[in-house]
């Protein structure tokens, strides 16, 4: 029999790099989840790109048996979360299965601002917040500035929180102690008709899809008929387990537990994450309330750069999707780079991520064109509509308004770099809304374009700083803006993959900085090119590429001056022949290079 008083469900909260995979891997050391053999640095981070990077992607759960010092085994549900702002929501699922939350602060760093985002985050789910103030063994460590800066800017005491060093081991023990003693344990009636909710899913060779689920009352067993409230979908359980870290078969998973099960599933688009699970026969009449849809903010092309390659790369996707259900793609076809998808992200580290993904696990090679935003377009008929793709804008005569999305963005930095930290928000357009001061950190409130954040604001802001700002935000909504399309000529024939959205007044500027860019990208032909940005009929910026010119004056020793002015002549009607059928190839790198608008 299952006591809900034994289970304690948490999930492991803080900003990039404080160490929260590595305290996972203390606390399955800790409670014997894996050997001394079996363990490895971030056990819990299981992709290569995770290793690599040093962050986490994905949210993971394990299962922990811990026996308290008051004689009782609990089971530990533990939640290792991502840190990064384009991960929040794998943040957001994680923390509506759980009671509680342990939030790590980095001794040395202090509270940044993605702790507080996921803390607010916590408190909306109104859980039991155990603050940890890891890394106390690193020399700049100053564990009781940071307990004052915890209650000061998040307003949680601080003044029992575990010193703490995931690295060293250091207060492990302590840790689990409050996790039993201080976070709730879960609430559930076993013989209520089942609910439960689906955490996450993900694709699995041999299991198909698998699912994580968080039981809230009822019961789940091996032959149960299910139903997907939302999708209303049914399905046959043929497996229930946990993970703890190796897959772990169990006979059932009670109302308050956490596991995954299997039920024959091949689609991952029938596995909605939020969505609510109950039986076929007496099942619950209300779902739970789900969270929010998410909501992709980075729209870019992807592109295989041989043609043949479009069904590898449509099946590559689609595996992928499998299992980042955050990651959205539609067909599209341009005339520079042939078919392709267009597809959405939760930003540009989960751009990158993916785009790697693809590269490494499905061996393709792709082109990426410039990321932009959603924008609202409001025509003079007074119909509205969505634009994903710069070149599918319709003509600026029909249109009335153009709405972009904003943010609010919170940035912490070091009081020396202040002043280059206003500049770069003022230059993207920044509307300043509060700055405040927390001890020798100021706190930055701005109100931002998301259009301009997307190409490499976070970049600049980390270079500006030399890494020690850090940046979340949130979307508010559109406002009107002055937009306009600017295109990229070259030798008069527009390249739809380099079009963009850019404000009016920065439309010179950024056209100037491509051409000079595809100048130096596109190789010299036989005959001269012309490179321009240009907004509908006008050319604001352009650079020329020099022809490469045979010496066809060789031949001439001496003699008189007009044979060889003849043979300049000739040669100059056969350059402008080929001008005009001439077709300029422009290589993939190129490309690649002209929308990495890296140092402006």
């Amino acid at each position: 029999m299952n006591e809900l008083d034994k289970i304690r469900n948490f999930s492991i909260i803080a900003h990039i790099d404080h160490g929260k995979s590595t305290l996972a891997d203390r606390l399955i050391q800790h409670t014997g989840g894996l050997t001394e053999r079996e363990m490895s640095e971030q056990v819990l981070d299981n992709m290569d790109i995770e290793k690599e990077r040093g962050i986490t992607i994905k949210a993971q759960t394990v299962r922990l048996n811990y026996k308290a010092k008051d004689g009782d085994t609990y089971t530990l549900n533990l939640m290792d979360t991502p840190g990064h702002v384009d991960f929040a929501y794998e943040v957001s699922r994680s923390l509506a299965a759980c009671e509680g939350a342990l939030l790590i602060v980095d001794a040395a760093q202090g509270v940044e601002a993605q702790t507080l985002a996921n803390v607010y985050q916590s408190i909306e789910h109104d859980h039991e917040i155990l603050p940890i103030i890891n890394k106390i063994d690193l020399p700049a460590a100053e564990p009781e500035v940071v307990k004052n800066e915890i209650e000061e800017i998040i307003g949680i005491a601080a003044d029992e929180a575990v010193l703490a060093s995931a690295k060293t081991g250091v207060g492990i023990e302590e840790m689990l102690e409050q996790i039993v003693t201080k976070i709730p344990p879960p609430t559930g009636d076993r013989d209520a008709p089942l609910t439960a909710m689906l955490v996450d899913s993900w694709y699995d060779p041999y299991l198909g899809v698998v699912i994580l689920v968080r039981v809230i009352d009822g019961v789940i067993t091996k032959g149960l008929k299910i139903k997907f409230m939302a999708q209303g979908t049914e399905h046959l359980v043929d497996r229930v387990g946990c993970m703890n870290p190796k897959i772990q078969n169990l006979d059932e998973l009670a109302a308050g537990e956490i596991g995954f099960i299997t039920a024959q599933i091949k689609d991952i688009s029938q596995t909605a994450v939020g969505d609510t699970i109950t039986t076929v026969k007496g099942g619950a009449l209300d779902p739970l309330p789900g969270f929010k849809e998410v909501q992709s903010v980075v729209f870019c092309g992807l592109f295989p750069v041989d043609a043949a390659d479009f069904e590898k790369l449509r099946e590559s996707i689609s595996k992928l999707r499998l299992n980042d259900a955050s990651f959205t793609f539609e067909m599209e076809t341009s005339a520079a780079l042939g078919q392709g998808f267009r597809c959405g992200f939760l930003g540009l580290l989960h751009l990158e991520i993916i785009q790697e993904r693809l590269v490494r696990e499905y061996d393709l090679d792709l082109i990426t064109t410039a990321p932009s935003v959603v924008y609202k377009i409001i025509m003079n008929n007074g119909e509205e509509q969505f634009l994903h793709n710069p070149a599918d804008m319709p003509d600026v005569v029909k249109i009335s308004e153009i709405q972009e999305p904003w943010i609010e963005a919170v940035i912490y930095c070091p009081d020396d770099y202040l002043g280059s930290i206003l500049k770069l928000c003022q230059d993207r357009r920044g509307v300043q809304k509060n700055l405040t001061y927390v001890g020798d950190r100021a706190q930055l409130t701005y109100e931002l374009p998301l259009n301009e954040v997307v190409f490499d604001f976070y970049d600049r802001l980390k270079s500006i700083s030399r890494g020690y700002a850090s940046f979340d935000y949130e979307q508010i909504g559109l406002r009107t803006g002055d937009l306009v399309k600017m295109n990229i000529l070259v030798n008069a024939d527009p390249v739809d993959a380099l079009s963009m959205i850019v404000h009016r007044e920065a439309a010179e500027a950024r056209g100037r900085h491509m051409c000079e860019r595809l100048k130096d990208l596109i190789p010299r032909h036989l005959f001269k090119i012309p490179v321009q940005a240009a907004i509908g009929g006008k050319v604001i910026a352009r650079e020329t590429i020099a022809a490469m010119r045979k010496d066809v004056t060789a031949k001439c020793y001496g003699g008189d001056i007009s044979r060889k002015k003849k043979l300049l002549e000739k040669q100059k009607k056969g350059k402008a022949k080929m001008r005009e059928y001439g077709n300029v190839s422009i290589p993939q790198e190129a490309f690649i290079a002209a929308l990495k608008m890296g140092d402006e």
